[in-house]
């Protein structure tokens, strides 16, 4: 593992917090229209690029086993989000409209036209952003384990909000001592899989919630969450009329303890190229799970 500054202006997140090492793997940090973001990067520089988004509670290390899979097809690009891993938390922005125009202030400082991304979680939901409002600029996407934007409201799937009790505890007044002491987080990563995808264990991903200003950004984070969760279930949002043109492929981990698969009709009318695969004996954490499954597709689907 090496790390460089690539003529950029390099921005120290928490000293504790060493980069693990993956083979083949280089680290700096981008200055994306003010924001210091730290970047993981393997293949070949003149490859198709590809942007690779990390959800909650983890980091771009989720993608060790894709990054190793497809960085001979690609040049693979994987940045922490605003407020997460190694990139600047600067108390503010933690929504995925701003993570979706942080990745765009990403490409134009990487002098990158277009690319394709795969994202998972919340990095699967600011991809659907990505598609929907800079088109332009995404090839095409590959989505793991996150709802897309036009879910049918019906009772049934109401009812299955259960499912997603800890954005209701992350968002609470004690969202931010709870994710600082790394019990939600931990929770979370532990009981939501089929297998065990984590064999090394959690804690990784757990020491970047004790500096008290990334434990802060999941708080907002989960705050944001709420809010675009009632604007849903009332009909409303801004992405309702909105139209998906990038071709996608969805796909979902089965065993999801955390998002419901009735979630998921509902895009048909208001997606122009949509697949979705479900992923038998998976959860939440496919990307995880099932790194061999999730590269083989995205080789697929984005060659």
């Amino acid at each position: 593992m090496t790390a460089s500054s690539g003529g950029t202006t390099a921005f120290s997140a928490d000293p504790l917090l060493d980069l693990p090492e993956v083979e083949g793997v280089k680290h700096r940090f981008v200055d994306a229209d003010g924001l210091q973001v730290h970047v993981a990067e393997a293949g070949d520089a003149d490859a198709p690029p590809v942007l690779l988004l990390h959800g909650w509670p983890q980091h771009w290390y989720m993608w060790r086993g894709v990054i190793e899979r497809l960085s001979s097809h690609f040049r693979l690009i994987a940045p922490d989000l605003r407020g997460f891993g190694w990139t600047e938390a600067p108390g503010h922005g933690y929504d995925a409209d701003t993570f979706a125009s942080d990745q765009v202030a990403l490409l134009d400082a990487l002098e990158i036209e277009t690319v394709s991304v795969i994202g998972h979680d919340w990095g699967g939901w600011t991809s659907f952003l990505l598609g929907i409002d800079h088109a332009d600029r995404i090839e095409r996407m590959v989505v793991c384990n996150s709802p897309h934007p036009w879910p049918r409201v019906e009772p049934r799937s109401v009812l299955e909000t259960w499912r997603s009790w800890y954005a209701l505890v992350n968002a609470s007044p004690l969202g931010k001592w709870l994710a600082q002491s790394t019990r939600i987080p931990e929770l979370i990563l532990s009981r939501g899989n089929a297998g065990d995808p984590f064999p090394e264990g959690v804690d990784l991903y757990l020491k970047q919630f004790r500096d008290p200003q990334r434990a802060d950004a999941a708080m907002k984070l989960y705050r944001y969450y709420l809010r675009i969760f009632a604007s849903g279930v009332r009909g409303g949002g801004t992405l309702r009329d909105k139209r998906l043109t990038v071709p996608t492929l969805l796909l979902f981990g089965a065993a999801d303890r955390y998002v419901s698969p009735r979630l998921l009709p509902g895009y048909e009318s208001h997606a122009d190229e949509m697949e979705l695969e479900m992923v038998p004996d998976s959860g939440h954490f496919l990307v995880n799970e099932k790194p061999e499954l999730v590269a083989r597709r995205a080789l697929a689907f984005l060659s």
